[in-house]
């Protein structure tokens, strides 16, 4: 939170030094919050982050399952954003954690890419580790509503209809949604589940961080 909270009081300093109203007054204002700010204790997030990450519960009942957990946003929406991804197997051991960022994007965007993007560098990752990915169970975990209605719910109806929604129009995205579709089947199972965004998921708020990490050191 301690970073957080000095990051988007750095972006409503910079919004409001560029009206006319901002003054000399504000600015100590600001700076005083910043003071303020540092003297909280580290967060909840920070321990998380150095700490090692727990068994994935959603590989419950899945022998040899893998968990790939994601999360992408942006700061605007549209606006720059980034997406995060980590891999985890079955005995809780992090096999590989990525991100990247986009100057312009959406939140959607950055989600959809940020399972597609896990997926992929998954299935490079098996044949390393002496598994083939077309006999693996997967496990996608994310805190993006529109991902796993889109993959349990929608699809298979787009896809009917030559990629078309009930009203005859493309949807949102679908670039990423049929390259998402088009890695699925590299699995031999791919389940999507939801997980409550800042809700104390520990693999989500390392996604959440990674992501928020990305942004920082691109566009700070």
């Amino acid at each position: 939170m301690k970073k957080k909270s000095l990051t988007k009081l750095n972006d409503i300093k910079k919004a409001l030094e560029k009206h006319e109203f901002y003054s000399e007054e504000c600015s100590q204002a600001f700076e005083t919050l910043k003071k303020y700010i540092a003297l909280l204790p580290e967060d909840k997030e920070k321990l998380v982050e150095s700490g090692p990450l727990p068994v994935p519960v959603e590989l419950s009942g899945i022998p040899q399952g893998i968990a790939v957990f994601t999360d992408g946003g942006c700061r605007g929406n549209p606006g720059p954003g980034a997406y995060a991804y980590v891999i985890q197997d079955q005995e809780g051991v992090v096999l590989e954690e990525g991100a990247a960022v986009d100057k312009f994007t959406t939140n959607n965007k950055m989600e959809l890419s940020g399972v597609i993007e896990g997926l992929k560098n998954l299935k490079q990752l098996l044949p390393t580790i002496s598994r083939d990915p077309l006999l693996q169970r997967v496990v996608v975990v994310t805190d993006s509503k529109y991902v796993v209605d889109g993959m349990n719910s929608w699809v298979d109806g787009w896809k009917s209809r030559g990629w078309k929604k009930a009203d005859g129009k493309a949807p949102e995205n679908v670039d990423l949604w049929m390259s998402l579709d088009r890695t699925v089947p590299s699995f031999f199972q791919v389940k999507f589940q939801w997980v409550r965004g800042h809700g104390g998921h520990p693999q989500n708020e390392r996604c959440d961080q990674l992501a928020n990490k990305a942004m920082d050191e691109a566009f700070s």
